[in-house]
């Protein structure tokens, strides 16, 4: 199972895409896709549209997991996210009906670490353990593994049973999985 992770953004996009066979998570690939701010965002929405479009036919993935929409408090920065993720949508939904996931925020950082108000540092780590030390171009690349690995353990690809959580365990899911991933 091929799983792209999607973390939309009407600026930046980070993707990656990772392979779950078995009990192991492979990482193939992640990355950015830039967009022109200098643009009028009404007009950036055709370039958005169009390298989602690209991005999907060079990868070929199975499944699609995108992270839901964040609470914001300007709503005129929602209101151009939720255009942007609806666009995004569109560049795939035709040929992924039924193959498309989407994880809050907070359940993306609880799979990683345990509990769903982690720092970028601890999502680090967990990404580390989970798919090896890699530098990202940003955190919207990060954010994209992190929500590619959401999906493949909580939809259960891997195989890998969740450890009931307690308030005693150290280092999350992700401590407990360790030596499952390879």
């Amino acid at each position: 199972m091929i799983v792209l992770g999607i973390d939309p953004g009407s600026v930046t996009t980070g993707w990656a895409l990772l392979k779950a066979q078995g009990n192991k998570i492979h990482y193939i690939s992640s990355g950015v896709l830039k967009f022109d701010s200098k643009v009028e965002f009404m007009h950036r929405l055709a370039e958005i549209k169009s390298k989602s479009e690209e991005l999907m036919l060079e990868l070929n993935p199975d499944e699609i997991a995108l992270e839901s929409l964040i609470f914001v408090k300007s709503p005129t920065s929602l209101i151009k996210l939720a255009q942007t993720r609806g666009v995004i949508i569109s560049s795939f939904i035709d040929s992924h009906v039924g193959k498309v996931y989407e994880y809050a925020p907070n359940l993306i950082k609880s799979t990683a670490v345990g509990h769903g108000h982690a720092d970028k540092q601890s999502i680090k780590k967990f990404l580390d353990m989970m798919v090896g030390k890699r530098e990202y171009e940003t955190h919207d690349e990060s954010d994209a593994v992190a929500i590619a690995l959401c999906h493949i353990i909580n939809k259960g690809n891997t195989h890998i049973k969740k450890k009931s959580s307690s308030r005693k365990s150290s280092g999350g899911l992700a401590a407990s999985l360790a030596h499952k991933i390879g």
